[in-house]
């Protein structure tokens, strides 16, 4: 196990004089609070010996009939049985990697991808194969070239570890004419699915895309969360598995935590039953289509030229390439004397690709901070692209990767 690139940025990101554009932490300012507390009291005291006892590894039976409603709004059809209740989605993927890699397997994962999976990943002693993406997510060709590349070396593909919908860190949606392509060339293989889909719901139009496990329900894993759309910090996640796989993740779960936190279920699920929540999600939604303007805004106006960036339909990222000899991990010291955070693209591979990217996060800074933000680090970068025109490289090692990186597939 190491340490991850981004957690380590958090306790210099969070000194109120430098703008963090680094993290990935939901806007919680819109949330009722007041009447969030009172149920809270309430739920306690009516059912309080219940809240606070221990419960089922698999989760309340009540949520889980209510996340097959929410799951129902991107098209999956599921029984409530086969739903596990989880503490966060990164502990169903954990339990996932757990069940299916032994050391030496392969993931297959898009090239960039969500540093927690990588972790994850990484701690099972998994080996990850990235595959490029491009505008419209993850390229056909590419998985089948990876998955041909991966046979012929003799190795097992486990799994394809996706995130189909405003991916982090890329930004980018997989388009609904490659969906069912995908899903075709991993049956083809013999490959499982895991759909990560934390931001399926905060499309900035209001549009939701047809979920991977509504196309396939018998190959994909979907992994959800309740951090982005309701409260991070109740950590409430879910898992919906084929039958047999979810006997299996209930086991896993039972070593793990022995049971998921029943107060913090409750919780959710009297919010969701008393709350207009489709209203809340169409508030967050609104926060961050501002928030994400003035990303897009403020990187037009001060960001170099040779600099160029994704433009999200929704969730809380967007992915900037910067030009060549330039290090955005070599750099982030200097960012942050100045006052900005950002996380370094390299962070987001497995195999030490990503040197000339970096993601940019607008889900929890207002407006007036990311405008602040994207104009400090604009300097910085304008101050390293001369160093690099004065000196060559400035970074200790070479550039490794084209504009794009992803290895054997690029």
């Amino acid at each position: 196990m190491t340490a991850s690139e981004i957690r380590a940025l958090f306790a210099v990101a969070s000194r109120p004089e430098v703008v963090s554009l680094a993290g990935g932490m939901p806007n919680l300012a819109a949330l009722p609070l007041d009447s969030l507390s009172a149920q809270v009291g309430e739920l306690i005291a009516e059912e309080g010996l219940v809240a606070l006892q221990y419960g089922s590894a698999q989760g309340i039976p009540v949520l889980r009939e209510q996340i097959c409603d929410i799951m129902a709004l991107e098209g999956i059809s599921a029984h409530p049985d086969d739903v596990v209740v989880t503490v966060g989605s990164q502990m169903g993927l954990d339990m996932v990697t757990r069940l299916f890699c032994d050391p030496g397997d392969v993931v297959i994962a898009e090239g960039p991808s969500y540093v927690g999976a990588l972790g994850s990943f990484a701690a099972y002693q998994a080996q990850v194969l990235h595959v490029t993406m491009d505008d419209d997510g993850l390229v056909p060709e590419a998985l089948r070239a990876a998955l041909d590349q991966a046979e012929r070396a003799g190795k097992r593909v486990k799994f394809l570890y996706t995130i189909p919908n405003f991916h982090n860190p890329a930004g980018v949606t997989l388009a609904t004419g490659r969906r069912a392509e995908i899903l075709a060339i991993c049956r083809e293989h013999g490959v499982l699915v895991v759909e990560d889909n934390p931001y399926g719901l905060l499309g900035f139009d209001g549009q939701t895309y047809p979920a991977l496990r509504s196309l396939d329900p018998e190959n994909v894993v979907y992994l959800g969360s309740f951090s982005k759309t309701f409260a991070s910090g109740l950590r409430v996640g879910w898992v919906l598995a084929p039958h047999a796989v979810r006997e299996k993740l209930v086991l896993a779960a039972e070593s793990a935590t022995l049971c998921p936190p029943s107060l913090n279920q409750m919780i959710v699920s009297r919010y969701l039953e008393t709350h207009d929540w489709k209203g809340q999600i169409k508030t967050f939604q609104e926060n961050y289509r501002e928030r994400r303007d003035a990303m897009i805004s403020a990187l037009e106006q001060h960001m170099p030229a040779g600099c160029t960036w994704t433009h999200p339909d929704g969730g809380f990222y967007v992915w900037v390439t910067v030009p060549e000899g330039v290090d955005t991990k070599a750099m982030l010291p200097r960012a942050v004397t100045a006052r900005v955070a950002y996380a370094s693209g390299t962070g987001f591979y497995a195999d030490g690709f990503g040197s000339r990217q970096m993601r940019l996060s607008y889900c929890y800074p207002t407006p007036e901070r990311i405008k602040e933000g994207v104009r400090r680090l604009a300097g910085v970068l304008e101050s390293e692209m001369d160093l690099v025109r004065t000196f060559g490289n400035v970074s200790m090692k070479p550039i490794s990767g084209p504009e794009n990186p992803s290895p054997d597939t690029a």
